[in-house]
Formats: structure tokens, sequence, C-alpha cells
């Protein structure tokens, strides 16, 4: 986990001028035409920040196209890590994060101070799975099936990419939260002398796993849904979930049940992702306190939208697209956000 290496350099300093934030501009951020005119943000200046993972853009887009329909002035939103982001919400630097993932990003939300300073309420996006996959020919010639299977030198040896005889297995960044999760399972599992932890830039590597998949070698990577990949290789055809022998989630989670309904156990709990915005600054926005809380988008949306991303459809204009498209697709359910907002609004 990062951590603010001098507490006392304020992080609307930080979001000022940190070489970590990157804006990008959405200049025409109208969304389709409403069913009222009602602005209840008028006048209202929104901070957005998000990862610097592409395949959160769409999600941060079209909040963003919400708010500035209720009158919001949004600014474009700045990338920044986890950690920070969470804090600078919590501080009032920065007004929300549409990218926050329960629980997997529990220790982010408690270290910034938690219900006390962040709102998180309505779930965005629901159901999201996560966990180690291997090649299915692999796995089928090899009877593979669970994580642990990879203490025995043999088989660890398949997944070698750099010539070391241990299983390279590709894993989240620094700063995400998943990786905390794999450095405790590696070690809780015994498999520190047959695995490495491939860790650096993600997207980069997992681009690299499948040029080798699809050259026919084995392939052992950290994998999570929704993403592109899962639309390019496909779970149970292409690829497989490996379980772990039992549940071990490292600080907060520790405890949790990692069992899914169907059973399995892929060492890491279902997530939802929601929108987490500044306590108090939603307590004089009910407009979009409630926005916030009724704003839903199907996983196999945000897939799909991602596997565009992958094909070369990723630049702001792109995704600002991509969201307009959504939006235009789904209008009745996007004004009946806009009308449960206004009308939050009005009651107050």
């Amino acid at each position: 986990m990062q951590t603010l290496q001098n507490p006392s350099i304020s992080l609307r300093s930080l979001l000022r001028g940190a070489a970590a934030l990157t804006a990008l501009s959405f200049a025409t951020l109208a969304g389709p035409a409403l069913a009222s005119n009602a602005q209840p943000g008028q006048g209202v200046k929104v901070t957005i920040l998000k990862s610097s993972l592409a395949e959160e853009s769409f999600q941060t887009v079209v909040a963003m196209k919400a708010l500035q329909a209720l009158g919001y002035d949004v600014a474009p939103y700045k990338e920044v890590e986890y950690p920070l982001a969470h804090m600078a919400v919590a501080s009032g630097d920065a007004t929300l994060i549409a990218n926050h993932w329960n629980p997997h990003h529990s220790e982010f939300y408690k270290a910034a101070g938690g219900d006390a300073k962040l709102s998180r309420k309505g779930v965005y996006s629901a159901g999201a799975a996560q966990g180690y996959m291997i090649d299915k020919k692999t796995a089928d010639q090899y009877n593979i099936t669970h994580i642990d299977q990879l203490k025995d030198p043999k088989l660890a040896r398949l997944f070698d990419m750099s010539g070391d005889g241990k299983a390279d297995l590709v894993g989240p960044n620094a700063g995400w939260g998943g990786e905390a999760v794999v450095e405790h399972h590696l070690d809780t599992y015994g498999l520190r002398g047959t695995v490495n932890y491939v860790q650096g830039n993600y997207p980069a590597l997992i681009t690299e796993t499948l040029a080798r998949y699809e050259s026919g070698k084995p392939v052992l990577f950290y994998a999570w849904t929704p993403h592109w990949l899962s639309n390019v290789l496909k779970t149970g055809q292409d690829v497989v979930w490996l379980q772990v022998p039992y549940s071990a989630m490292p600080g907060v989670q520790a405890g949790t049940d990692t069992q899914l309904p169907n059973g399995k156990n892929y060492g890491f709990p279902l997530n939802n992702e929601y929108i987490v915005a500044n306590k108090e600054w939603v307590a004089k926005n009910p407009a979009a306190g409630k926005l916030f809380e009724v704003m839903q988008i199907p996983l196999a949306d945000i897939s799909a939208q991602n596997r565009l991303i992958h094909q070369g459809e990723k630049s702001a204009s792109a995704i600002e697209r991509h969201a307009d498209a959504w939006i235009r697709a789904h209008q009745k359910t996007f004004d009946g956000w806009l009308a449960q907002a206004r009308d939050a609004a009005t009651a107050q």
C-alpha cells in the first residue's frame, strides 16, 4: 500500500503539482436531452479523481455526464492512485472517486477516515470477481485446479518465463489493493519457493501474457472483472480460475470467507464498485448524493467497453463517445437517475 511520505504536505498541494496527476479534458460533456431542465448543482464545482487504469475511465465519464446534466461544474478528472485518491476525497481536496471497489479498497477507505469522512451509498456495479487464472490447455493436461499445486516444482516450471525454474505470476500493480492479497497468499499457501510475483505495469504485462497464450505457451496471471481480457480469453474455454485451498485475507479483511455462491473459492471475495464522495459535500448536495446512490452500470457493459479500449479506442474522445452511446441506449434509465436526484434536492 502506498503512503504519503510527508504527512505535513497538504493533499491540496499534491493534487495541484504532483506529476502523478494527469488531467484528461472532456470539453463537451453535455449528455443527451434531459427530461427536465432543473439544475440543482448550478454553481457547484466538482473535482473527480480516478486511477491510472484506462479501464475505469468509462464509469467515471458516465458519472461526470450525469453530474453535468444536473448543472454541476465538473472539472476534467485527474489521475491519482487509489490510496491518495481516497485521502484527497476524505479531506475535501477532491469531491469523489467513481472507482472504489469494496472490499478490495477497504484498507484505503479505513485509512482515509471511513464512514466519518466518506459517503459510500448504493452500488455502481455489482459482483466483480478476481483471482488467479491459467490457460485451460495446461490445466487439463496436468489436472491443475488449485494455486497451491504450484508448490510442486515440476508444475511451477511450466509457467516459468524468466528461466529461473519458478512460475511467474503476473499480478496487480502496487497501490491497487490486490497486491497485498497476492503477497499474503504466497506466504500463507507456501508458494514463495516456487512462484515469482511479477509486478510492474499490469496492462503491458497482461498484453505480453496474451501474446504468450496465443503462441501456445502456458500462462499464469491475476485477473478481475470487469476487464477486456474476459472478452478475449473466455473462461472455461480458453482459461480457468484456480481455487485456493482455504480463505486467507490480510489486514482489515482478515477472516473473510472468500467462497463464492457457486461453491468455488478463488481467494478473493466478490467486489462491488461504488462512487465514494466527500461526506460533508454530499450532505450539502443531496441531488448528487442521491445520484451516486442510484446510478448502476452492469459489469458486462463495462467489460464490453473495455474491449473497445483494448482494440485501440482509448482516447479521451473515444471514451466520451462510448459513454454517450451507452447513455443513449439507456436513456430512460439515465433520465430516471436525474429525476430521483432532482427530487432529492427538492425534498431537502
